[in-house]
C-alpha cells in the first residue's frame, strides 16, 4: 500500500517522499489508519519493520488536526523508550517526518547534562521523546508538565519491562490526563505485556505482523562451532576473508567488549566498543563512525540490541550467545531490516551448547552448523559453566546505564526477576 493511500496530510507525504519512502510496510499500513481514527493500539512487530514511522506519522497528523490548550506550548505527545540510542533515533524520525509542520520536539535521556533539556522544555515543546528515568528527574524538578498530553506511545515496551521501568511508567501515567490515546509497541506479546496493556489501553485494536519470537525471513543464520580461545582468531579471519566492511558483534559483558575491540584493533580492524560504561558522547560518536564506515567493527553488549538502527547492516555476529533466548532474536534483528538481506553468524563453543539449544527451541528450528576448516573444535575440551544473568539489563537498584533511574520499585509487578538475579545482571551488563 502506498503512503498516499493512507489518508496522510500533504505535509507528511512531502516528508516521506523526501525520505525516499513511497510504499508503506505492513505495520505502517495497518497501524496508521487505526491511530488516525483515535484508537488505542497494541502492536507487535519485529525490529526493522518500520514501526517508528507507523506511530510517528499518524501522531503528527493528529496533532496537526487538533487544537492545543491555551497560547503556551504544552507537551501534547509523549514517546517513552527504553534506551538513549533509541530515544535519539526516534527523535530524528520525528524531526524528519515533521519537517514541514510547526511542531517543536525534544529528546531527554540520562548520561548527559540536564540543563540544556530544561532550557528546551522551558521554551515550550509539543512532542517529548524520553527514557523513563530522566523523565522522572524532570517531573521531580518541576521542569516538565504532562497534564496536556493527548497521545502516549510506549515503544519497545517489553524491553522497558525487562529493564525494570514499570514503576517509573506508573508514576508517569499518574500525572497524565485520563482522556488520551495510548499506543503500545512491543516485539513480543508476553504475559507481562498483556497485563500492562490491560491496565493502560482502552478497548485497543491489536495487530501483530510476525509470530512471536520469530526472526525475519531475510536473515540467514549460521552457527560456527569453535573453541572458546579461538573465537577472536576466527572472527578476524571471517572479516578479512569475506571483506566485511560493516559488522556488529555482540558480547555478554562490558569487559569482553572492551577486550575484544582492543584485540581486533591489533588485528588491523578499525573497531569501537559501546556499552553502559561508555559515556553517551562516546557511544554516539562510535555509532556515527560505524554508520559512516570509518569504523569497520562495532562491539556491543545487549544494551545495543534494541536501540541501534543501522540501515543496510549486512552482518551481525554473536561472539557469545546471550543467556536469554529472546535476546538472540533482538540481536540479529539489527540486520535484515526493511526487507533487505542480512547474515547472522554465531561463534559457539562447547560451553554454549545449552544456550544454543534454548535458542533453537524458541525459534522452533535448527540453525545450520558449519565448521570452518582449520578451526575444528577440540573434542577433548570440557565445557565450563556459564553464569546466568550475564546479559540482561538491571531490573532493580541504582541508576542504570540507559538514561534512567530504576529506583528498585518493580518487585510488585508480576513476572519480574528477583533481587539476586538483577544484582548479577547489573554486574555483567
Amino acid at each position: 500500500m502506498l503512503f498516499s493511500e493512507l489518508g496522510l496530510s500533504a505535509e507528511l507525504l512531502r516528508a516521506t517522499n523526501k525520505q525516499g519512502y513511497k510504499e508503506a510496510t505492513p505495520i505502517q499500513a495497518q497501524a496508521i489508519p487505526l491511530i488516525l481514527e483515535g484508537r488505542d493500539l497494541l502492536a507487535g512487530a519485529q525490529t526493522g519493520t518500520g514501526k517508528t514511522a507507523g506511530f510517528t506519522l499518524p501522531l503528527l497528523q493528529r496533532l496537526q488536526n487538533s487544537k492545543p490548550q491555551g497560547n503556551k506550548r504544552h507537551v501534547r505527545a509523549l514517546i517513552l523508550v527504553p534506551t538513549r540510542e533509541l530515544a535519539a533515533q526516534v527523535a530524528e524520525s520525528v524531526r524528519d517526518y515533521g519537517r514541514y509542520l510547526p511542531f517543536n520536539s525534544t529528546v531527554i535521556f540520562g548520561g548527559v547534562s540536564i540543563n540544556p533539556q530544561i532550557s528546551k522544555l522551558r521554551n515550550g515543546v509539543d512532542i517529548v521523546i524520553a527514557t523513563p528515568g530522566r523523565l522522572l528527574d524532570h517531573m521531580q524538578r518541576g521542569t516538565i508538565r504532562l497534564d496536556a498530553v493527548e497521545t502516549l506511545v510506549l515503544d519497545e515496551a517489553d524491553r522497558m519491562l525487562d529493564m525494570g521501568f514499570i514503576r517509573d511508567i506508573e508514576k508517569v501515567l499518574q500525572v497524565m490526563p485520563k482522556n488520551r490515546q495510548n499506543l503500545l509497541f512491543s516485539a513480543t506479546f508476553s504475559k507481562d505485556i498483556k497485563q500492562l496493556a490491560n491496565r493502560l489501553l482502552n478497548a485497543p485494536m491489536e495487530i501483530q505482523i510476525a509470530r512471536q519470537n520469530t526472526t525475519a525471513e531475510q536473515i540467514s543464520q549460521v552457527v560456527h562451532p569453535v573453541d572458546r580461545h579461538r573465537k577472536r582468531e576466527l572472527l578476524s579471519h571471517m572479516i578479512g576473508k569475506g571483506n566485511w566492511r560493516q559488522v556488529l558483534v555482540f558480547t555478554r559483558t562490558k569487559h569482553l567488549a572492551n577486550r575484544l575491540a582492543q584485540q581486533l584493533e591489533r588485528d588491523g580492524l578499525t573497531t569501537a566498543a559501546i556499552h553502559g560504561n561508555k559515556s553517551q558522547g562516546a557511544r554516539t560518536r562510535a555509532l556515527a563512525d560505524f554508520k559512516k564506515g570509518t569504523i569497520r567493527v562495532l562491539v556491543a553488549t545487549d544494551i545495543a540490541a534494541r536501540g541501534l538502527d543501522i540501515q543496510q547492516l549486512p552482518h551481525v555476529v554473536n561472539f557469545e550467545l546471550p543467556n536469554v533466548p529472546e535476546d538472540y532474536v533482538h540481536r540479529i534483528g539489527r540486520t535484515g531490516r526493511a526487507g533487505l538481506d542480512g547474515e547472522a553468524v554465531s561463534l559457539v563453543c562447547i560451553d554454549e551448547k545449552k544456550l544454543l539449544s534454548d535458542i533453537e527451541h524458541l525459534l522452533k528450528q535448527d540453525i545450520t552448523k558449519v565448521v570452518i576448516p582449520g578451526y575444528e573444535p577440540d573434542a577433548s575440551i570440557k565445557a565450563v559453566p556459564i553464569k546466568n544473568g550475564g546479559n540482561k539489563q538491571p531490573s532493580r537498584g541504582r541508576r542504570n546505564n540507559n538514561g534512567g533511574n530504576n529506583r528498585g520499585r518493580n518487585a510488585s509487578f508480576k513476572g519480574n526477576r528477583g533481587r539476586g538475579q538483577a544484582q548479577r545482571s547489573r554486574r555483567a551488563a
